[in-house]
């Protein structure tokens, strides 16, 4: 039971997938396609390509396929329901279920929602309007937030009392317990979850409230910052706070700028730069690393640039492997944080993002700042602590341009440099290699690009195709579901798996050649492949030798002739026939 199919076919076709892909990644036409890097999997050169007309999807590197509904599933974890849903919700469309009755989860979470709206905008009116805010007021306006800032995020106040949201909202127990927003206690009465706090929302990617940071005043009891619980609407590892509001200039601007707290982010959006986020309370993660790598691929760490801050940025190096993401860092002044340099000097905030380093230049610069250089021994033990820093990086060009700023820093000859870099790589994992075999370009010969004519200029270049011209079995199924069907919907529906995916990479990818050219080189190489093999009879076959003879000395002419119109009809013509007779 669900959505009725006639509706879920009305949001695909009303749906723009460059537009719904553009909000999680950044993307380029080429051509007829749309081009970006895969939200799926880790990369540095794009491959998810899209084919508006069709709206259709396909990723060259991990095969990732589908259509808008599918790409908003797995881009955001949604149910099949929940992703037609948001489509229908931006097309206007109004769904009809063929079932009365929602899931349970989804109107848990429509609940849960509704209350952290409610929420968000009471503790934003107390900021506003309460006398009790006047000192949390006062306090934002020391840090240079002024009420456009408060309106912009969202800002809000928890009065210093032990019931006043629980009082003004009356939310149902459950709700208020399960939004983390208060709890019963012992006496058996609501109390709310945060007193005494400027309160900054969280909301998820898409916009929905879902969490609370609250900081407590200068001079008051308790922690800095208290975060809401974990509930069925927010999960710590997997939310970045400002996300919703910074993904838009993330993707434009290709990079993501990672703070440690609410009003760093704050203080990158009021110097000019709208795409900062932070984390939760909570140290970066792979969740978070899998979300960020939807939208850029360049993370710059503008972290406090103490010795702690140093020391942590050391650890994602490891994902900036893994997720083939380009990791940088902020060179902020020892002692200082963005939100700071954003009220002091925000120019020295826009120039430490625009000048930060790659990680690996970061590390490198550190070790190098730690070596006793002065002396022979000191360069030598500084050059052997900087090139197993270097040794971790994957691309052997990479490699080789940090190893030269060693030897020059440390007086080292590059060659001896080299030698041991060698000598590391053979007793420790193997180094990838400069070009990633799975990664070249491989247009996949005439059959491949006669096969992408047929799917992108079916009415040309169908009838002028034959089954006997394709070797590859594949190939084969898949121009047998495109000679067969009336659209490529249609043919990818009824093709088995693996020409169903060969299609629809297909339906994503440019048709350049001319179809004469391509259509010529196929009768060519299916001859030639004929001819090849009968001259192995007539060497194996002494009985038929003669009559092999004659098909070989005719199919050598023929071929000759191409690209003569009619020696190809007649080409084709016999292959069928001669395959027909062996079969």
């Amino acid at each position: 039971m669900g959505i009725v199919e006639e509706d879920i076919a009305r949001v695909r076709a009303a749906t723009d997938l460059v537009e719904v892909a553009g909000e999680h990644i950044q993307t380029r036409r080429v051509g007829r396609r749309w081009v970006g890097l895969c939200p799926f999997h880790a990369e540095k050169t794009a491959s998810f390509s899209i084919n508006a007309e069709e709206g259709l999807y396909y990723c060259f590197g991990c095969q990732a396929k589908g259509d808008a509904i599918t790409f908003l599933r797995e881009v955001e974890h949604l149910e099949f329901a929940e992703a037609v849903e948001r489509l229908a919700s931006r097309a206007g469309i109004q769904l009809r279920y063929d079932d009365a009755r929602e899931g349970q989860d989804r109107k848990r979470r429509s609940r849960l929602i509704d209350a952290m709206e409610a929420a968000v905008e009471w503790y934003h009116q107390c900021l506003l309007t309460s006398d009790g805010a006047a000192s949390a007021r006062g306090y934002l306006r020391s840090r240079g937030y002024d009420g456009d800032v408060v309106r912009r995020f969202k800002l809000g106040w928890a009065p210093d009392d032990w019931d006043a949201f629980s009082r003004a909202l009356r939310l149902p127990t459950d709700v208020l317990s399960q939004a983390g927003l208060g709890f019963v206690n012992r006496r058996g009465r609501h109390q709310d979850a945060f007193r005494a706090r400027v309160m900054f929302p969280i909301y998820d990617t898409a916009g929905a409230p879902v969490a609370f940071g609250g900081r407590i005043l200068p001079g008051g009891d308790g922690p800095k910052y208290k975060n809401s619980q974990e509930t069925a609407i927010y999960a710590k590892r997997r939310t970045l706070y400002a996300l919703n509001w910074a993904k838009v200039d993330v993707v434009t601007a290709g990079e993501v700028i990672v703070c440690e707290g609410y009003t760093d982010v704050i203080g990158c959006f009021q110097a000019g730069l709208p795409r900062a986020v932070a984390t939760c309370g909570t140290a970066l993660a792979d969740e978070h690393f899998r979300t960020l790598k939807n939208f850029t691929r360049r993370i710059v760490l503008a972290y406090d640039a103490d010795a702690a801050g140093q020391a942590a940025a050391e650890r994602f190096y490891e994902w900036e492997q893994r997720y083939e993401v380009d990791v940088a860092v902020a060179p902020l002044a020892p002692g200082t944080d963005p939100g700071d340099l954003a009220r002091s000097d925000p120019g020295a905030l826009l120039a430490a993002v625009k000048e930060a380093k790659p990680l690996l230049a970061f590390r490198l610069e550190r070790v190098l700042a730690g070596a006793e250089l002065r002396t022979p021994e000191g360069r030598a033990r500084g050059a052997q602590a900087a090139m197993s820093v270097v040794s971790e990086h994957p691309d052997v060009l990479v490699r080789d341009q940090y190893l030269m700023q060693v030897a020059d820093r440390c007086r080292v000859e590059p060659d001896r440099l080299r030698a041991a870099l060698s000598s590391t790589s053979r007793r420790g994992r193997p180094w990838q290699q400069l070009v990633d075999p799975r990664r070249q370009s491989d247009r996949g010969g005439p059959e491949l690009e006669a096969l992408r004519l047929a799917v992108h200029k079916g009415d040309e270049v169908v009838h002028r195709l034959h089954e006997v011209l394709f070797a590859d079995e594949l190939h084969l199924a898949a121009f047998r579901a495109v000679a067969s069907s009336a659209t490529l919907r249609e043919a990818i529906d009824a093709a088995d798996p693996g020409a169903a995916e060969l299609l629809q990479r297909l339906a994503v990818e440019e048709a350049h050649a001319d179809p004469d050219d391509v259509l010529n080189l196929i009768v060519h190489r299916a001859g030639e492949r004929a001819l090849h093999q009968l001259e192995a009879e007539v060497r194996a076959s002494e009985e038929r030798g003669p009559e092999l003879s004659r098909a070989v000395g005719w199919l050598k002419l023929t071929l000759e002739r191409l690209p003569d119109p009619e020696a190809a009809s007649a080409l084709v013509a016999w292959l069928a026939q001669w395959g027909h007779n062996r079969g």
